[in-house]
């Protein structure tokens, strides 16, 4: 195993002030011709929430509970902090690694899932930043996806469970556990794994690695909520792409609609495909999908992410040691751990990279 003498905390980033909503989406869709009016509606659910992210908030908490669990556990090694789209800018952390003296480093990065947007495009941002770097730039290893870590699903089920007991007690039975992730485009999501991408799920059929790893973990989550119980429901949310373009699907809203007319009297949401409570979570579940629900008279619930939750923090730090080789990988469920390191061709998306609006 190698040696690893700094860690990395990689994420999306997000504007941290009114002033830095536009240039931050700028950054976010440059060269992708997203137009304008489309900008100008994810700028207003910023600018709702006084043009902060949540985000960035958020990694700077979680950099500071993964270093102090990082001390009582016996793990003396510097931390770092770069973002893909806003500041700390990946190149300008992996600039001031080098002047440091580091020499390798093992990064987490916020997404727990494999597909390009949430594992390939972050190997590919740390490629760009070390030739940006040049001579000198440190080796960084990306830790694997754990989207069935005990430290991932255990806190989700304990904040579905929350938001189902917030249901009204006759309604609780019946309503839908309905988790969603960021949607991507079909094409993306049956790109997501390859024939050299080993076991990890040998039967992911046209949803590729993507859908398969959340029916995975919203399975685990529901076998906790519910034993015995396996129905649960996966809507998609966030799309951002051109109608023309196939997105997976349903949306959110749509399928509150569908489980209203059947006859569901409430939903709790679990946005399984999501470490943290982030802006596409706040706006998107607690604004959008719970005007939706209301106007359907659909009772509506909405479960934290675990990003908060000192069990995610632990679970950093044991990714960290196992890919030291100081700790034996752990997971739940049938899939096994993910490769430690992906394969060149794994995850390749290429007809025109939509990127998401987070």
């Amino acid at each position: 195993m190698a040696a690893y003498d700094a860690f990395l905390l990689l994420s999306f980033g997000g504007p941290e002030g009114p002033d830095d909503v536009v240039p931050f989406l700028q950054n976010v869709t440059r060269g992708r011709g997203v137009p304008p009016e489309r900008l100008a509606e994810v700028a207003g659910h910023y600018l709702a929430f006084g043009g902060v992210s949540p985000l960035n908030a958020q990694c700077r908490r979680l950099l500071a509970a993964v270093s102090a669990d990082f001390a009582a556990r016996g793990l003396d090694i510097p931390l770092y902090w770069g973002n893909r789209n806003w500041q700390p800018y990946l190149a300008d952390t992996v600039r001031q690694m080098a002047a440091d003296g580091v020499q390798r480093a093992v990064a987490f990065v916020t997404s727990a899932y494999s597909s390009y947007s949430a594992c390939r495009q972050y190997l590919d941002d740390v490629e760009q930043a070390r030739a940006a770097v040049g001579a000198g730039a440190p080796v960084i290893d990306k830790i694997r996806p754990y989207f069935n870590h005990p430290g991932f699903i255990e806190p989700f089920a304990d904040a579905a469970s929350t938001a189902l007991e917030s249901l009204p007690g006759d309604l609780r039975t019946a309503a839908r556990l309905v988790f969603t992730a960021h949607s991507v485009p079909e094409a993306m999501a049956a790109a997501s794994g390859s024939p050299s991408a080993g076991t990890l799920v040998p039967s992911a059929g046209a949803g590729g690695r993507y859908t398969a790893e959340l029916r995975e973990a919203a399975r685990l989550i529901t076998e906790r909520i519910r034993p015995g119980q396996p129905d649960f429901d996966l809507a998609y949310q966030s799309r951002s792409g051109p109608p023309r373009v196939p997105w997976l699907g349903p949306d959110i809203g749509d399928h509150l609609a569908d489980i209203a007319g059947a006859g569901a009297p409430g939903a709790v949401v679990v946005p399984v495909g999501f470490t943290s409570d982030h802006m596409e979570v706040v706006h998107d579940l607690d604004v959008e999908a719970a005007a939706v629900a209301e106007g359907l008279g659909l009772a509506f619930a909405r479960a934290a992410a675990p990003m908060p939750d000192p069990r995610f923090t632990s679970m950093v730090t044991d990714l960290v040691l196992e890919r030291m080789g100081k700790a034996a990988p752990e997971w739940l469920g049938s899939l096994g751990p993910a490769a430690a390191d992906c394969p060149a061709d794994c995850c390749r998306y290429h007809p025109g990279r939509p990127k998401n609006l987070a």
